[in-house]
């Protein structure tokens, strides 16, 4: 069956749906400041559909549309760094201020996920 994933950008939220039902999503957040950047900080594949490749289509599609954007990406994910390393011709690796800056505004603001 065909996963079909939307931005939500308004929620922070990349979602996979198959058969109109969400079935797994992306948590993120536009980082502020100078350099923006899209910060994913939580991927969940809802029971059922784990292990279809699913997790990493969201994961792919963060850093697809980051691209589109001309921006980095930040995981601070552990599933999306995971899936960085993995992918280094797809994910490349931000700098070392912009992760600074991503985990500052992620304690600063507990409530973006």
């Amino acid at each position: 069956m065909a996963v079909e994933i939307r931005d939500d950008r308004a929620a922070g939220r990349l979602e996979a749906y198959e058969d109109g039902a969400v079935v797994g999503h992306v948590v993120y957040f536009v980082l502020a400041g100078e350099v923006p950047a899209l910060v994913p900080v939580h991927t969940v594949v809802h029971e059922g559909h784990e292990g279809r490749g699913i997790a990493g289509d969201l994961v792919r599609t963060v850093y697809r549309n980051a691209e589109r954007e001309g921006v980095p990406v930040v995981p601070l994910c552990p599933y999306a760094a995971a899936w960085a390393e993995r992918h280094p011709e797809e994910a490349p690796v931000p700098a070392e201020e912009l992760v600074t800056a991503a985990k500052e505004q992620l304690a600063a603001t507990p409530g973006l996920w």
